[in-house]
């Protein structure tokens, strides 16, 4: 009777371990979904990929910037918030370049170099913009990327998803999958060596 009831434990542990590491799998398997439709086409999109050295050569704080309005003329608009400017000489080509934040800050506003998040109070937002300016104009010379394609003539100062961001995102998944798949091989091993006692 107590063999019975041992044997039946034995087998709802080993049906809840299954489950648990199918289930592993399976989330494992959602989160490469999730990654591969997500990050990676922003990392791929990205033409900034070779690394070099920029020095500021001037930086500028608008209030009111240049901006077409669609038809192919140019008006002067007033943005929420003060346009910084940053403009740099590219060390690989020697070339005078205006620098952005990331490669998302190109698209929301192509004539500023950094775009706030939040834009709730002004003045944190105006003087958030002013520490930027002043530590550009501290800090002279950084890394910044570049496309070698030649298909932008920015830069950037950081890649929203480098290298190690994409490893970094696809490293959760990989250890969730990889024990998942340890404990299903577990317990299949269990079995066959219950299998195997029982008969002999």
């Amino acid at each position: 009777m107590l063999g019975k009831k041992l044997v039946t434990a034995q087998k709802r542990g080993e049906t809840r371990a299954l489950c648990l590491g199918l289930g592993m799998v399976a989330c494992s398997m959602m989160m490469y979904f999730f990654i591969g439709i997500t990050i990676v086409p922003f990392y791929t999109k990205s033409v900034w990929t070779t690394e070099t050295v920029c020095k500021v050569l001037k930086t500028n704080i608008k209030d009111k910037v240049l901006f077409p309005d669609g038809e192919g003329s140019e008006d002067e608009g007033i943005f929420p918030y003060p346009c910084l400017q940053v403009w740099v000489n590219l060390t690989a080509s020697g070339q005078e370049v205006m620098l952005y934040q990331t490669e998302d800050t190109l698209e929301r506003n192509p004539k500023c170099s950094y775009v706030p998040d939040k834009l709730e109070n002004s003045k944190e937002v105006k003087a958030q913009i002013e520490t930027i300016a002043s530590n550009f104009k501290k800090y002279h010379t950084f890394p910044c990327y570049y496309d070698p394609g030649g298909l932008q003539s920015n830069v950037i100062l950081s890649r929203l998803y480098p290298p190690k961001g994409l490893l970094f995102a696809f490293l959760w998944p990989t250890l969730m999958f990889t024990g998942g798949c340890l404990i299903i091989v577990l317990v299949k091993i269990s079995q066959y060596v219950s299998v195997l006692s029982a008969w002999q």
